[in-house]
């Protein structure tokens, strides 16, 4: 009997649904990573693709993050392939051209949680427990948590979940900023699904400069930010999304985006 895939994949509208499927808690493996950054990449082509969601299948587990059976011998270059695989996949999800979506409809611990902070935005159902909990087995948080988490949050929630492995729920979460809806047991896909509708009436040109400079502040200075927010405007009047959306609204009527 074929094993079904560890990432299922299903479309509505410019919407690509990912559900994370490797039960009992949908760990990570080398081989779901790989196949995680294979599908973004081939989304990111797809001009009718304008954003992703991610959830979990079952109603326990988001992800539980990576199988701790994958380090129990302390193999160091088995951690370095894995590390890599980690980082590859997360960083390629940060960068879709799109916007991305976690619906988290459970436990998001480690790499669980990891993923998360890689979307653009997250929605969790109010059960859901999330923690970077690797420095209580001798690990740390390598698929950009330790980053992420830090610009979400500020330092001192950041310090508090990663060194003193602190739990959270979804109430204090969004209350700290590390997830921006708490919705009700099995709601998440629902909302996330109905927040990527609203994208789909930006236009896809502009939602992808518009990402590009909200992400540049992470590591950019003001002083070249500027500009280039400058740079990127003028460079949309290439793109035939910004003479449909300016004519769309002159005419009153609902745009017809090409992404391009």
């Amino acid at each position: 009997m074929t094993k079904p895939p560890a990432i299922l994949e299903h479309i509505i509208g410019h919407t690509a649904i990912l559900t994370l499927n490797n039960p009992p808690a949908n760990t990570w493996t080398a081989d779901s990573l790989q196949a995680l950054k294979n599908i973004i990449l081939k989304l990111d082509q797809d001009k009718d693709i304008y954003s992703l969601v991610i959830t979990g299948e079952g109603d326990k587990f988001f992800s539980a993050g990576a199988d701790l059976n994958l380090f129990a011998d302390g193999n160091k270059d088995n951690a370095a392939i894995m590390a890599q695989n980690f980082g590859e996949a997360f960083e390629t999800l940060s960068a879709f051209r799109g916007v991305s979506i976690a619906a988290i409809n459970g436990y998001a611990m480690g790499g669980g949680l990891e993923i998360a902070l890689a979307c653009d935005l997250r929605i969790a159902e109010a059960q859901a427990k999330m923690a970077l909990p690797e420095a209580s087995v001798g690990l740390l948080p390598c698929a950009g948590g330790t980053q992420n988490l830090t610009a979400l949050v500020g330092e001192g929630w950041a310090k508090r979940m990663i060194l003193c492995g602190e739990l959270i729920d979804a109430a204090k979460a969004v209350n700290i900023g590390l997830i921006e809806e708490v919705v009700e047991k099995s709601q998440s896909l629902d909302a996330a699904v109905a927040l990527a509708a609203k994208v789909a009436k930006q236009s896809p040109s502009s939602v992808s400069a518009c990402k590009t400079l909200i992400q540049a502040g992470r590591n950019m200075p003001r002083t070249q930010a500027l500009p280039l927010e400058r740079e990127l405007f003028v460079g949309l009047f290439d793109t035939e999304d910004q003479t449909e959306g300016v004519n769309a609204f002159l005419q009153k009527r609902a745009a017809n985006w090409k992404n391009c």
